[in-house]
């Protein structure tokens, strides 16, 4: 009897070491994913994109070997919310999260640990909700996706959605690189301080004057090198292209001798070229290493370019505004042996869609909470045709003096602006053959207006959406 058990027993312990066994060549087997979200990064930022003052040969590499995304599109047209959209893969209007989160030393103070709820004082005749102070912790990020298959995770830049216990090391991520509250640094120069701020919380400094783009790329490939061995999942959002606009005095200088095109800003373009250049760093890293093949990268923004830094020209206006120019990205996924070398996709995608994509590439499960965002892979690494279907936006919000609380749907080619204001206001655009969105229709097509404001306002019900309450002020 004691022999059969012990026997047993054995059977039982090789059975789970087998198990084990499996379990870490099926880890082995899983791709290490590499997303690269960069803040203010405009439409034709990027040499890939069509510009020709800019220089961005490392990502235009990307571009060539990989998938470029045409129609590509922020979830919002400021950095918080699409941030908040691409780690949860639910829609800025669903989570709450519709403007810039506040942070601590601009008055954003979290009161009991919880969110702000009800509204704000009315102005212009219109009472706005309250946006949100961070990420409520029962969304589930990507990280939190992806640990239980068990990868290494780590967050390194910009994270701008909430304080200290709202950290990316609070959401999932093993490791907090540069993440905290801040919307951009204090200065692109260690120790990285301004005159109101004493550098940034998360990121110790280490040597006087270095540019914080070659900070953050040593960061990146020191996790990957430590990591290699196993499965990693690496979130990093570069500080740049976001103000201060600060560069290298050398890089500087030779833009300053280059001929100019509508995008006229050497700064700008000496920090475009830097950011450029850490991910040159990143993809030596990797191909250094034998990962490339291997590893998923997913180059993407926030929103449009700022105006005044750069210009998104053929593209109306940019950062902050409801057209094309602040919300339109670019987008590339690149993977080495696993995509077609320099395709192309027109159909329109958003930044929800790169949390279930994820999901798939790497075999994680997706949670019960609704998720707003496609799969593209299966149209990105294979040709089955995307789903045809509608884009929504929501920035219930004012923003500086000419932006005004509004919602946007895309249908196919159609894109139709609704603003709440005391008297509504509309717009309606066909980008095919009106990219710039010069020619307002909605006085013309008054029966195509009506329509997608009857579907946009179907999506805004359906995510729960947060409207603005319109009053009467005579």
């Amino acid at each position: 009897m004691m022999f059969e058990l012990r026997k047993h027993y054995i059977t039982l312990g090789i059975l789970a070491l087998m198990t084990i066994s499996c379990l870490e060549k099926e880890a082995d087997k899983r791709p290490n994913i590499v997303l690269i979200t960069v803040d203010d990064l405009g439409w034709t930022d990027l040499g890939c994109f069509g510009s020709s003052y800019y220089e961005t040969p490392n990502i235009d590499k990307l571009s060539r070997g990989g998938v470029t995304f045409t129609n590509a599109y922020a979830a919002a047209a400021v950095c918080s919310p699409t941030r908040a959209a691409i780690q949860t893969g639910r829609h800025p209007a669903r989570i709450g999260i519709t403007n810039v989160i506040v942070p601590r030393f601009q008055g954003g103070i979290v009161v009991d640990g919880k969110n702000p709820t009800g509204y704000r004082t009315a102005k212009e005749g219109v009472k706005c909700p309250k946006n949100l102070l961070f990420l409520e912790k029962d969304e589930i990020t990507i990280a939190e996706m992806l640990k239980p298959l068990g990868y290494s995770t780590a967050h390194i830049g910009k994270w701008h959605l909430g304080e200290d216990n709202w950290y990316p090391t609070n959401q999932g991520y093993d490791v907090n690189i540069g993440g905290c509250d801040f919307g951009q640094p204090p200065s692109y120069f260690d120790p990285y301080k301004n005159k109101k701020l004493n550098g940034i919380p998360t990121l110790k400094p280490r040597k006087e004057g270095e540019y914080l783009m070659d900070r953050e790329a040593d960061e990146a490939v020191r996790f990957i090198e430590t990591n290699k061995d196993a499965p990693f999942f690496l979130n990093w959002s570069p500080y740049a292209v976001h103000t201060p606009i600060q560069a290298k005095d050398s890089l500087i200088r030779k833009y300053e001798g280059k001929p100019v095109t509508n995008q006229t800003k050497p700064n700008y373009a000496a920090m475009v070229q830097s950011l450029d250049e850490a991910i040159g760093q990143l993809v030596a890293c990797l191909d250094r290493n034998n990962l490339s093949e291997n590893t998923l990268i997913i180059f993407t923004s926030d929103n449009g370019g700022l105006l005044g830094p750069t210009h998104n020209a053929p593209l109306r206006l940019g950062k902050g505004y409801e057209y094309e120019g602040g919300i339109r990205i670019p987008q590339i996924f690149y993977w080495p042996g696993q995509l077609e070398e320099g395709k192309v996709v027109d159909e329109p995608v958003i930044s929800m869609d790169i949390y279930p994509t994820i999901a798939a590439v790497s075999g994680a499960e997706l949670h019960n909470k609704e998720i707003d965002g496609a799969n593209l892979w299966p149209s990105v690494a294979g040709n089955k045709p995307m789903e045809k279907r509608s884009l929504m936006w929501h920035f219930p919000h004012f923003r500086l003096s000419k932006v005004k609380p509004y919602s946007i749907v895309r249908d196919g080619d159609w894109k139709f602006i609704k603003r709440y204001r005391q008297e509504t206001e509309y717009e309606l655009y066909n980008l095919s053959d009106d990219l710039s969105e010069a020619h307002d229709l909605a006085t013309e097509m008054p029966e195509k207006v009506n329509e997608l404001e009857r579907k946009l306002m179907d999506m805004l019900d359906h995510t729960n959406a947060k409207l603005p309450v319109q009053i009467n002020i005579d």
